[in-house]
């Protein structure tokens, strides 16, 4: 039984990651536009909300709070707090909040919602959009009689992963939801020297994206974890793929890589750090 359909749903900011959310939620059928309510800063968001999505808007978020069973947060991580300060007092014992802000402890949420018991922190990638998405969460103790019903509602959108707040969620977060961005700085990589050797730019990049779309579908109808099996079919002694990765070993790139995720995984503890 899933204890959280059926109900008013809420989303606090409508900037392109709630959009998406909503776009996947209403296609999927887990969220009926009659039940969806909306509230921004910008008008033409809200317009867009309304001709675009056809949900309903609220006036303020006070009215959203008042209405709503289920309220997504989707206010960038710099104004969550402020938002919520104004807010506090207004949500309901019995309301399920669900928060989309980076850095924002479930700590650092009770603090600010004394009367909210039942939290959820969720991190979805943009990918969502064509319900290949990661979406990662964690929740306060009291809601984890709803761990089932909130992967039940997210799982048409991808794959839903349970993580342990903290350095799981964290690298989840680093991994999957900015991974998407160093996966499009490769992909601009292979697009650009595809152009440099001739090929027209629609050519190249629909050569890039068949590449990395083609090597992912295969390894994800083969039972192996090992993504290295994968890479053994492709190279031989003394090949071509041989030699280029040889080079990329020798530059180490994964060293790199790695260097960028934990650059960016100390950005995530910044936010939490300096926003309370």
């Amino acid at each position: 039984m899933n204890l959280i359909r059926n109900k008013k749903y809420g989303m606090i900011g409508f900037g392109k990651m709630s959009q998406a959310l909503t776009k996947s939620l209403l296609e999927a059928g887990s969220i009926s536009k009659d039940s969806m309510y909306v509230t921004n800063r910008s008008e033409k968001k809200i317009e867009k909300a309304r001709e675009t999505f056809g949900v309903n808007t609220c006036a303020n978020n006070e009215e959203l709070v008042d209405v709503c069973d289920v309220i997504f947060l989707c206010v960038k991580p710099q104004d969550l707090l402020d938002v919520l300060q104004s807010l506090a007092h207004q949500f309901r014992e019995d309301q399920i909040i669900i928060s989309l802000a980076a850095g924002i402890s479930l700590k650092t949420l009770k603090k600010f919602l004394p009367n909210s018991k039942r939290i959820f922190r969720i991190m979805p990638n943009t990918a969502i959009r064509m319900n290949k998405g990661v979406i990662g969460y964690c929740s306060t103790q009291e809601a984890e009689a709803l761990h089932e019903s909130i992967e039940d509602l997210l799982s048409p959108l991808g794959l839903v992963v349970k993580a342990e707040e903290g350095d799981q969620f964290e690298a989840l977060t680093v991994s999957c939801s900015s991974g998407v961005g160093f996966l499009y700085e490769l992909m601009m990589y292979w697009q650009d020297w595809l152009e440099e050797h001739g090929f027209e730019p629609q050519v190249a990049k629909a050569m890039t994206i068949q590449t990395f779309l083609g090597s992912s579908m295969v390894a994800a109808h083969q039972s192996t974890t090992q993504l290295m099996h994968l890479q053994d079919e492709v190279v031989s002694k003394k090949g071509v793929t041989g030699a280029g990765l040889d080079s990329m070993r020798e530059l180490e790139i994964e060293r790199l890589l790695r260097y960028s995720f934990e650059k960016a995984a100390l950005r995530d503890q910044e936010l939490g750090k300096t926003l309370v």
